[in-house]
C-alpha cells in the first residue's frame, strides 16, 4: 500500500471511458443494470443463521460462478482469509468485464476502495492486496502510483477524489477507480447480528449482506464512454466526515453527508439542478435522517421532485463497491435514457466517512 501524494486538489471535470462491474445481479455491468432496472432481487435466505436460529437474508454470487484462486497468491501469502480471497475473486469477474470492453489496457494505477475497519474487527485491506487482484486478473498496474482506500461505501469516491487529482497532475491520462467487498465473514456476520442489524425472521431494522466489485477508468481529455457519442462527465467530488456516526458517542447530526452534498454541488455549479439521487442507502432507518438534512439544506440544487434510487434493494449492502457499481449502473442508464441527469450519486461508511459527486451526460 502507497502512501497517498500531496497531489493538488481536483479543480476540473473528468470522463467516464469504460466501466465493468460483477455482483449477485451478474457478472457484468449490462447484466447487473437490466436485473437492476427490472426490479429483480438477489435476496435469499442464507445457510448461515443467526442468533434466533433464523437463516440470514443475505444477496451473494454463486461460488461456482467465481473463478478459483491463483496458486501464486496462495503459496505467497497462506495466511490470507476467506473474505480477503473473496475480494480477490470478485475483483478479477469486475476486471474482465473491464478488459473485455478494451482493445488494450496501458499500465495505469488503480485506486481502490475496500472495507473500513469497524470496532473489534480485523484490517481487511492489507498492503499486497493490488498486487494480489493483479496476479489473479492478469492486468498490471502501475504498482507506484497505485493506492487502496480502507474506506468502506464511501471509499469510492476517495479514490476518485485522487484519480482524478493523479489526471489532473499530468502523470497520465487515464487512471482506474475501483471498489471491491464482500460480507460474507462469519465473524463480521456474527458481530453485525448480535447488533439486530442483518435481515432474517423478525428482523424488520436490518439490511442484507452483499458483495460485489466495481472498476471504471477515467481520462482527463475529453472523450466518449465506450463505443458511444456520449461524453459521461464525473465533477470533483465532495468529501465530508459525519463525527455522530454509527459507532460515535457523538450527536448523529447528518452535517457530514449536507457538507459532502454541498460541496459537490459547488464544484458542479455550472450545470442544472439535480434530478436524480442515487444513495448507498441498504435498507435500514440510521441513513435516512442524514439524506433527509443534506437534501434540505441543498434543496435550491435538487429540483423539487426529485427522484431517489437505492440500488442495495436488489443487490444488497456491497459495501465499498458501492460507488464503481453506481457509476457504471449511472452510465447504462443515461445512455438508455432511464435515469434522468443531472445525477447526484453519494455514499456513506460506517465509520465518518460521506462522499458525494455529480454526473452528468452529454
Amino acid at each position: 500500500m502507497n502512501t497517498r501524494s500531496p497531489l493538488k486538489p481536483p479543480t476540473k471535470p473528468v470522463y467516464l471511458k469504460t466501466t465493468g462491474t460483477s455482483t449477485p445481479l451478474g457478472l457484468t455491468t449490462e447484466q447487473t443494470a437490466s436485473a437492476v432496472r427490472a426490479g429483480l432481487s438477489a435476496y435469499e435466505e442464507s445457510s448461515i443463521y443467526n442468533k434466533r436460529f433464523n437463516p440470514m437474508t443475505m444477496a451473494l454470487l454463486p461460488e461456482d460462478a467465481l473463478p478459483p484462486l491463483n496458486a501464486e497468491i496462495s503459496d505467497e501469502m497462506p495466511g490470507l482469509t476467506s473474505r480477503q480471497v473473496r475480494m480477490i475473486r470478485l475483483a478479477h469477474l469486475a476486471l474482465d468485464d473491464l478488459s473485455s470492453k478494451l482493445k488494450t489496457i496501458e499500465t495505469l494505477p488503480l485506486f481502490l476502495a475496500g472495507p473500513e475497519k469497524l470496532p473489534g474487527q480485523q484490517e481487511v485491506c492489507y498492503p499486497e492486496l493490488i498486487d494480489h487482484i493483479s496476479k489473479q486478473s492478469g492486468i498490471v498496474f502501475h504498482e507506484k502510483h497505485s493506492v487502496i482506500f480502507p474506506n468502506g461505501r464511501a471509499g469510492g469516491l476517495w479514490a476518485l477524489h485522487y484519480a482524478m487529482a493523479y489526471v489532473q497532475a499530468g502523470y497520465s491520462q487515464y487512471a482506474i477507480v475501483g471498489g471491491v467487498d464482500t460480507y460474507l465473514d462469519l465473524y463480521l456476520l456474527g458481530s453485525l447480528d448480535m447488533e439486530d442489524r442483518i435481515l432474517a425472521e423478525g428482523v424488520m431494522d436490518g439490511f442484507a449482506p452483499g458483495e460485489g466489485a466495481g472498476f471504471f477508468i477515467i481520462s482527463s481529455q475529453s472523450e466518449p464512454f465506450e463505443q458511444t457519442s456520449q461524453n459521461i462527465t464525473l465533477y470533483p467530488p465532495g468529501l465530508a466526515k459525519e463525527e455522530g456516526h454509527r459507532y460515535s458517542q457523538e450527536p448523529y447530526r447528518g452535517d457530514g453527508l449536507a457538507e459532502a452534498f454541498s460541496l459537490a454541488l459547488d464544484h458542479a455549479s455550472n450545470i442544472p439542478p439535480m434530478q436524480t439521487v442515487l444513495t448507498s442507502l441498504n435498507g435500514e432507518n440510521f441513513g435516512a435522517k442524514e439524506l433527509g438534512v443534506a437534501a434540505t439544506r441543498n434543496s435550491e440544487r435538487l429540483i423539487p421532485e426529485y427522484i431517489i434510487s437505492h440500488s442495495a434493494d436488489c443487490f444488497g449492502d456491497i459495501g465499498a463497491a458501492f460507488f464503481p457499481v453506481s457509476v457504471a449502473l449511472t452510465a447504462t442508464g443515461f445512455l438508455n435514457d432511464y435515469i434522468k441527469g443531472p445525477v447526484l450519486d453519494y455514499a456513506s461508511s460506517e465509520t465518518d466517512f460521506r462522499a458525494a459527486v455529480c454526473i452528468t451526460k452529454n
